[in-house]
């Protein structure tokens, strides 16, 4: 649905899309989510697929850092991101040993979202939304374990450190001018 809606927004039609980009937690399935996703759209069967299992929050900033850098490097690229999670399929009871999968069953729900990225629109039939000027990540000093998924026997576990709201808001400043201090912006 998220990604029909996104298509229909753009305007143009489906075989104008160059790549898929997928994202979800929420399995691990042979053939990918992005097969099942391009033969649900009629997406043309040669779309150029990227498929990202399992990595959790983590995939939504990556999904648009490649779409962007797909888009930038492929002249008329047009990719369609999408990413959907079913988080219902990892909640169990509570457990006195695992309090914190609590947080991470109340904090992740079930949902969708979808845009299409590219450069260079032809302004005549696209009209851009928004402009990704810039993209980074970073790894957090002492975040080992802060956030942990696993798929196990009983599906998919998370794990989350309490001291998690510490560790951003010790590190957010810092982040924010490296990522921030190449478009110079201070």
């Amino acid at each position: 649905e998220a990604a029909t809606k996104a298509i229909k927004e753009w305007g143009q039609p489906k075989s104008k899309i160059t790549h898929l980009i997928f994202c979800t937690t929420s399995g691990v399935d042979m053939p990918g989510a992005d097969y099942q996703l391009t033969k649900l759209l009629g997406l043309r069967p040669s779309v150029k697929r990227f498929m990202m299992y399992q990595q959790g929050c983590f995939a939504g900033g990556t999904v648009l850092r490649l779409a962007k850098d797909l888009a930038e490097n492929n002249k008329g690229a047009r990719v369609l991101v999408v990413c959907s999670e079913i988080t219902a399929v990892t909640f169990r009871g509570p457990a006195d040993t695992h309090l914190d999968s609590l947080v991470g069953q109340a904090l992740f729900g079930d949902g969708a979202a979808a845009v299409i990225v590219g450069a260079d629109p032809d302004t005549s039939v696209e009209r851009p939304l928004y402009q990704l000027v810039s993209t980074s990540q970073t790894i957090l000093p002492d975040s080992d374990g802060a956030i942990d998924g696993h798929l196990r026997e009983v599906g998919l576990t998370f794990h989350l450190l309490k001291d998690v709201p510490g560790l951003i808001s010790k590190n957010i400043e810092k982040s924010l001018s490296e990522a921030f201090a190449p478009l110079g912006i201070s």
